[in-house]
C-alpha cells in the first residue's frame, strides 16, 4: 500500500485495502491484548505486595475484559467460511396464523434490527410488505458491518411464539411461526451469470403511506428466478431502476449462496458431518406464556429473560451456535 504506483488501479488497490482490513481485524485486536495483558501482568505483583485493594480490584477488572476479548476472538475464528465476512440480506416471512404471524414477524424484525445497532451494523429496509390487520408478512433487511453474515447465518430456520394473543378477546395462547432465511451480499468482483430469458420481471406500486405520499409509478419490482424458483423484490428505492438493480443483487447474491454451499456440502460429505442443520427446522422457541423462556433447539441454551432477547440480546445463541457448528 505504500507503492508509489498503488492508486493507478483502483480496483485492485481496494481489493487489496479489503484484504489488509481484514488481516487488521485479527492482528490489531491480539497486538492490543497481549499489550495490555503484559501491562496487568507487570503490576500485579505490586499492587499485592503494597495491599492495595483498590488498583487490585481495577487489574482484576481488566483481566475480566481481556477475557471477554479473547473469547470475542475465538468466536471471530469460527467465522473463517468463505462468505462469513460479507454483508448480508435478512428476510422474515411470517408463517400460518393470519395477524398473529404478521406480529411475531414485525417482533422479529424489531430484534433484529436492534441486534444489528448494537453491533455497531448500519441496517437498511429494502423491502416489507404491511399485513392485512398488524405487522408485517414479511421485510428483508440488508445489514452492513464486518462479518455481518458469518454472525446472521445462525438465525436461518423457523422461530416459533407461543404467547396470549392480544388479537384474542378469550385471551386464549396462540402459537405463531415466522422463517429466517439469510443470504450474504457478493460483491462485484464475484461473476454469476443470469440469462436474461431466465429471469421475469414484474413492477407494482410500492405500498407506504396514502395522501400526498402516495406512489403513483410503478416503482417496486419482484423478479422471479425461473430456473430455482427464487423470488426476490425491492420497493425501497425511489426510481424502478434502482430497485431492478437492488432485485438482481439480491438474486446473484442467492445463487452464489446456492453454489458456495453446494461446495461446502460436497465436503462435509467426503468428511461426514457431525449434525444436520436444515433450512426449515424449528430452531428457537419464544414462550411468554405461562412462563418466560427462549430456547435454542439446537445448542440448548436457554434463558428466562425474554424482554432482553426482543431487544436484541441474542448474542449468547449465536456464539454457541458459532461453537458448535462454525
Amino acid at each position: 500500500m505504500a507503492a508509489p504506483g498503488f492508486w493507478e488501479l483502483t480496483e485492485k488497490a481496494q481489493k487489496v485495502i479489503e484484504e489488509g482490513n481484514q488481516l487488521k481485524a485479527w492482528t490489531i485486536p491480539y497486538s492490543q491484548m497481549k499489550t495490555r495483558f503484559l501491562d496487568v501482568k507487570e503490576l500485579l505483583p505490586e499492587a499485592f505486595e503494597a495491599g492495595d485493594e483498590e488498583i487490585l480490584s481495577e487489574l482484576l477488572q481488566e483481566l475480566d475484559l481481556i477475557d471477554k476479548g479473547l473469547a470475542d476472538l475465538e468466536i471471530r475464528k469460527m467465522l473463517a467460511g468463505e462468505l462469513d465476512p460479507k454483508n448480508c440480506y435478512l428476510s422474515i416471512n411470517s408463517g400460518a396464523g393470519g395477524t398473529e404471524a404478521c406480529d411475531w414477524a414485525q417482533m422479529l424484525s424489531r430484534m433484529y434490527q436492534r441486534w444489528a445497532v448494537k453491533r455497531g451494523w448500519k441496517v437498511e429496509v429494502v423491502d416489507t410488505v404491511e399485513g392485512d390487520v398488524a405487522g408485517i408478512k414479511s421485510v428483508t433487511l440488508k445489514l452492513s458491518g464486518d462479518f455481518a453474515y458469518g454472525y446472521a447465518k445462525s438465525e436461518k430456520g423457523v422461530h416459533r411464539l407461543v404467547r396470549i394473543s392480544p388479537f384474542d378477546a378469550n385471551a386464549k395462547r396462540h402459537t405463531s411461526f415466522a422463517s429466517i432465511d439469510v443470504t450474504p451480499e457478493i460483491t462485484d468482483d464475484i461473476n454469476i451469470e443470469i440469462r436474461p430469458e431466465d429471469v421475469r420481471i414484474d413492477t407494482y406500486r410500492s405500498s407506504g403511506a396514502g395522501g400526498q405520499h402516495v406512489n403513483k409509478t410503478d416503482s417496486a419490482v419482484r423478479l422471479t428466478h425461473l430456473p430455482s424458483g427464487i423470488i426476490v423484490s425491492c420497493q425501497t428505492q425511489r426510481s424502478q431502476l434502482q430497485n431492478k438493480e437492488t432485485c438482481f443483487k439480491m438474486l446473484r447474491s442467492k445463487l452464489y449462496e446456492i453454489e458456495v454451499t453446494q461446495r461446502e456440502n460436497a465436503l462435509k460429505a467426503m468428511g461426514g458431518e457431525k449434525k444436520d442443520i436444515a433450512w426449515g427446522s424449528q430452531i428457537r422457541n419464544y414462550v411468554f406464556q405461562p412462563y418466560t423462556l427462549v430456547k435454542d433447539t439446537r445448542t440448548k441454551v436457554e434463558t428466562g429473560n425474554i424482554q432482553a432477547v426482543m431487544d436484541g440480546e441474542i448474542d449468547e445463541f449465536v456464539n454457541a451456535y458459532l461453537k458448535e457448528f462454525g
